[in-house]
């Protein structure tokens, strides 16, 4: 998140040439986003969506701020983001379409299940790359874990034997269980193709890229976009949409919320309740179109 700040002030700097009360009005923008992201979400500056920014705009709104501040706060990040587009860090500016005027709540996308089934099927395991990917993206759905934390794993993190995933984040802990079919291809990755990989027998890192070195989050985002142009799923995906959709599906199945809240690692289950909200939307979509006197 740093790097990218810094990035964006020399940006500002040298070919902006952006006085320095600009630079300064900018970046504490974008700080004060990054922290309401941090807090109140899960998700990175650079995994943000338009609802993200929507929903900080109100934030903005509810606490009284200004009609002035909350424009130039919209301003900054528009800048930003398409600083970051430009930069080939993000495939969007999320902040684009994003007014001050209150608009309805927009719920994050989610796959059917028929959808992620085609999507995991995409990666050939015939090869190395093709049995990484492979356990990358069963272990992202088998668990709802954000890219930051599948991408920072480490072989240590996972027990075969009991089926389960140590996840480390901010500071906090958990552990996830893991179905068969995750727990498979991981170990069909690590034991007969990460080693074809690696360079340096003491790397840690559970998911290397080709080069033997541990993935990185852009790298990560490019393989996902391969696999949805593959897959030829219209939705857009992106490494939050396979964690929202696990949310999403337990959720349909019967489990609770509290449950789901401690798999995700939310901090506070009111950002967990957008799921049954979401759930709750789709019966009564369902209702409406199926119902003879609906």
């Amino acid at each position: 998140m740093a790097d990218y700040i810094q990035a964006y002030s020399v940006y500002l700097r040298e070919e902006k040439h952006a006085s320095e009360n600009t630079v300064a009005s900018y970046l504490r923008d974008v700080r004060q986003f990054a922290s309401y992201l941090h807090t109140s979400s899960d998700v990175e500056l650079d995994e943000c969506t338009q609802i993200h920014v929507e929903a900080y705009v109100a934030y903005m709104m509810g606490r009284g701020k200004s009609a002035a501040s909350v424009a130039r706060g919209i301003a900054s990040l528009k800048s930003f983001y398409a600083y970051l587009l430009s930069a080939g860090v993000v495939d969007g500016n999320p902040a684009k379409g994003v007014s001050s005027v209150r608009t309805e709540r927009k719920y994050p996308q989610i796959l059917t299940g028929k959808e992620v089934e085609l999507f995991l099927e995409q990666p050939q395991c015939v090869d190395a790359k093709g049995y990484r990917d492979h356990a990358m993206l069963e272990l992202l759905y088998a668990t709802g874990i954000r890219v930051s934390e599948l991408i920072g794993l480490d072989l240590r993190d996972v027990n075969f034997s009991a089926g389960l995933l140590h996840c480390a984040s901010r500071g906090k802990e958990r552990v996830i269980p893991l179905y068969q079919t995750a727990i498979r291809a991981l170990q069909d990755y690590v034991r007969d193709y990460r080693p074809q990989i690696v360079v340096d027998p003491e790397e840690k890192a559970l998911f290397v890229n080709m080069n033997g070195e541990r993935m990185s989050r852009q790298g990560f985002w490019k393989i996902i976009k391969y696999y949805q142009e593959r897959a030829g799923i219209q939705k857009d995906i992106t490494p939050h949409t396979l964690r929202h959709s696990f949310a999403a599906h337990l959720l349909e199945n019967g489990a609770d919320l509290r449950s789901i809240q401690e798999m995700l690692g939310h901090a506070d289950i009111s950002s967990t309740q957008i799921y049954s909200h979401m759930v709750k939307q789709k019966l009564k979509d369902v209702y409406q179109k199926a119902h003879p006197r609906a």
